[in-house]
C-alpha cells in the first residue's frame, strides 16, 4: 500500500513541479528562494499525502501548504535577505514584452506577502475568491477588500513605471 501512495505522490510531484516552483517565483521574486518553497511545499505534502489524496483538489492543498510556508518565511527575520543577482533568470522563458513582465513583477514586489499571495492567486492563476479565501485562511471579505487595495496600489506603481519607461 505504501508504495502505491509513494508512486502516486511522486506522479504527481513530477507533473506539478514546475508549476509550483512558477507559483513561488512570482510570490517571491527570488528562483534560488522560489525553489525552496517548492521542496519545503512536497516534503510537507508528502509528509500528509494520504489526506492530501483525499481532499477536493490536491491542487488546491499544495497551494495552501505552498503560501503558509511563504508566509512563515516573510515572518522570520532571516528572510530579509538581499538578493543582488538573478543566475536562473536565463532559465526562464522570455515573453513577448519582457518589460512589461519586469516592470509587473517589480510592482508585485511592492505590495505586502499577503497582498501578493491574492493578487497572484486571483489575477495571474485566476482562482475565485472564495478558493482563495480558503487556501489562505482568511474571509471572502478579507479577500475582496485586500485586492481591491492592492490593485489600487499596483496601478499606482504602474503608472509610476511606465511614465518612468517612456521618459
Amino acid at each position: 500500500m505504501k508504495d502505491v501512495e509513494d508512486r502516486e505522490f511522486v506522479e504527481y510531484a513530477e507533473s506539478r513541479v514546475q508549476r509550483l516552483r512558477q507559483r513561488a517565483y512570482l510570490l517571491c521574486r527570488d528562483w534560488h528562494l522560489a525553489q525552496d518553497l517548492t521542496q519545503v511545499t512536497l516534503a510537507k505534502l508528502y509528509a500528509s499525502w494520504r489526506r492530501a489524496a483525499k481532499a477536493d483538489s490536491i491542487d488546491a492543498y499544495a497551494t495552501k501548504i505552498m503560501l503558509r510556508v511563504f508566509l512563515d518565511h516573510k515572518r522570520l527575520r532571516s528572510s530579509q535577505e538581499v538578493v543582488i543577482a538573478d543566475a536562473a533568470a536565463d532559465s526562464v522563458q522570455h515573453d513577448a514584452a519582457p518589460e512589461l513582465r519586469i516592470t509587473l513583477l517589480e510592482a508585485l514586489g511592492r505590495l505586502s506577502p499577503r497582498d501578493r499571495a491574492i493578487v497572484v492567486l486571483r489575477y495571474w492563476e485566476d482562482h475565485s475568491v472564495d478558493t482563495v479565501a480558503e487556501m489562505l485562511g482568511v474571509s471572502q471579505g478579507v479577500v475582496k477588500t485586500q485586492s481591491m487595495r492592492a490593485l489600487a496600489q499596483l496601478r499606482v506603481l504602474l503608472g509610476e513605471d511606465i511614465g518612468l519607461l517612456t521618459t
